[in-house]
């Protein structure tokens, strides 16, 4: 039988209370007191009528509010609910004292060692697991969070090892009282690696916090439904390859493949093999991508790549949903749908005769544009929360919190990168942990850098009209292709296009073509 006591935190108040179960005879198994403001009490079965009398008189002890039964005490809840989730997890889970010694373990490990509990309970861990010293590892001055490769017989796991410290109330210095080492075996870390990846697909695992991310979203929503070709625009490493892929999952297509290609990554030479496929004596000796996709989507990652000549045969492929082989006559249809993406200028560079301009008019029939961190600045925290989660979690480090100089500087930094950048960050920053418990400036170890200037060190030479110069210039070669008059210009940053004539003709800026 279970008490709950509500009561005062009071000197004493304990002790009446127990004083009236000893008149009654009532031996006293557990007493709980963890929970501020209530008292539990476990003790043996009495009758009812012994329990009537005795609840009034625990109410009269000064102090006490009200008592009533309950059916299991707090560490009882928490007891069951730790050894619950101990045998429900398919890891191998060991508790250690400061000696290396197993204290707890779950029914995966004892599967593992293949030993009873009763074979394995306080003896070293070390009997069976082999490759790394346990007690070695606890008697360091300082015990912290390790992740390596150990063995159980032939077979291989990754061991990731957790001090157990408890506060010392009289001391800043916590108490070592062990450890916990969860096993890993290499197909269960495959599992994990893969359900992961499949994670990381549709909307709804996009982080959009910023209003102009939510409505980038809602436009990529509609988008997807479609089954047009599609331009995605943005800076490198904003998630360019990540709204593709959201955009064919939520698509008819989502249950055909999905197949991205970087078009900077493939040589001239081997686009269009690598797209189309080539023929040899008359056997089929490749088939590309584009027919290897059929009834899905293909994302052609930086377009603005792409050499001439497979640029001809994608516009026509476009065209008609037909192509050749290289080196085949026979005309092959395939229904797919085209994605593209690029960080350049597309028109500006059809203007310049780098990019074929039907083809452009062809790919840019939908098209949004994913903005940079810096346009973004809102997600910045719940992003960097997100990544710093993941990885701490991944490789088993205790960094939870991010300090408010970090959180500061992270809304500062102008991020070239973007999220790609903001997330291998976040990697090093938890990879390389020194023991702290936040996420501190030091530990991110970003490069300087300033928009319109790019990287540079401490040792930044040149005046301040020098740099606005420089960035005045690059201002002024951005804008004049899609502002290709000086009056047009002018008008655009609010100046007379005297002045603009005069900068362009200072920077030798000349007209665009």
């Amino acid at each position: 039988m279970r008490l709950e006591v509500s009561c005062l935190d009071r000197v004493g108040l304990a002790k009446d209370i127990l004083l009236i179960m000893e008149d009654y005879g009532i031996n006293l198994f557990a007493i709980d007191a963890s929970n501020q403001g209530f008292l539990y009490l476990q003790f043996a079965e009495v009758s009812f009528d012994t329990l009537s009398e005795l609840l009034p008189l625990i109410r009269k002890v000064e102090g006490v509010h009200d008592v009533r039964t309950v059916s299991f005490m707090p560490s009882e809840q928490e007891h069951y609910a730790l050894k619950t989730l101990l045998k429900t997890l398919p890891d191998s889970v060991f508790s250690l004292d400061v000696k290396g010694r197993i204290r707890i373990v779950n029914e995966s490990a004892l599967h593992t060692v293949g030993m009873a509990e009763h074979e394995v309970i306080d003896e070293p861990i070390n009997h069976w697991v082999q490759g790394f010293s346990f007690s070695r590892w606890l008697s360091e001055s300082t015990v912290l969070a390790q992740a390596t490769r150990v063995n159980i017989g032939e077979n291989e796991y990754l061991a990731e090892m957790l001090p157990i410290y408890l506060p010392d109330s009289g001391s800043e210095t916590p108490i070592l009282a062990g450890a916990v080492v969860s096993l890993k075996s290499p197909a269960r870390l495959g599992k994990q690696f893969n359900a992961l990846q499949n994670q990381s697909s549709g909307f709804e695992n996009v982080l959009a916090t910023s209003d102009k991310m939510k409505e980038v979203l809602v436009q990529a929503r509609r988008m997807a439904q479609l089954d047009a070709p599609l331009l995605i625009t943005g800076e490198t490493g904003t998630g360019k390859e990540l709204m593709s892929r959201a955009c064919h999952d939520a698509s008819m297509r989502r249950e055909h493949p999905f197949i991205a290609i970087n078009c900077a990554a493939m040589p001239d030479s081997a686009a269009e093999e690598e797209l189309f496929g080539f023929v040899s004596n008359g056997n089929v000796a490749k088939r590309g991508f584009i027919e290897e996709a059929k009834g899905g989507t293909i994302f052609l990652d930086e377009i603005a790549e792409m050499s001439k000549s497979a640029q001809v045969k994608l516009l026509r492929f476009i065209q008609d949903g037909t192509f050749r082989r290289v080196g085949g006559d026979e005309e092959i249809r395939s229904d797919v749908r085209i994605i593209c993406s690029t960080q350049k200028n597309l028109a500006e560079l059809c203007q310049n005769g780098e990019f074929r301009e039907d083809l452009y008019y062809r790919i840019h029939v939908l098209s949004f544009h994913v903005p940079s961190l810096r346009e973004r600045k809102v997600d910045i925290i719940p992003l960097t929360e997100m990544f710093l989660e993941h990885y701490s979690q991944q490789l088993s480090i205790p960094i939870r919190r991010i300090s408010g100089e970090c959180r500061e500087h992270l809304l500062a930094y102008a991020w070239p990168g973007n999220v790609r950048q903001l997330k291998n960050a976040i990697f090093r920053a938890v990879s390389m942990w020194d023991g702290s418990a936040e996420l501190t400036v030091e530990q991110l170890k970003l490069p300087s850098y300033a928009e319109g200037f790019g990287y540079f060190d401490h040792q930044f030479e040149g005046s301040l009209e020098q740099a606005m110069k420089q960035f005045e210039a690059s201002l002024l070669r951005r804008l004049y292709p899609a502002y290709p008059s000086t009056r047009q210009l002018a008008k655009k940053l609010g100046v007379s296009h005297t002045a603009i004539a005069n900068k362009l003709r200072e920077y030798k800026i000349n007209k665009p073509k």
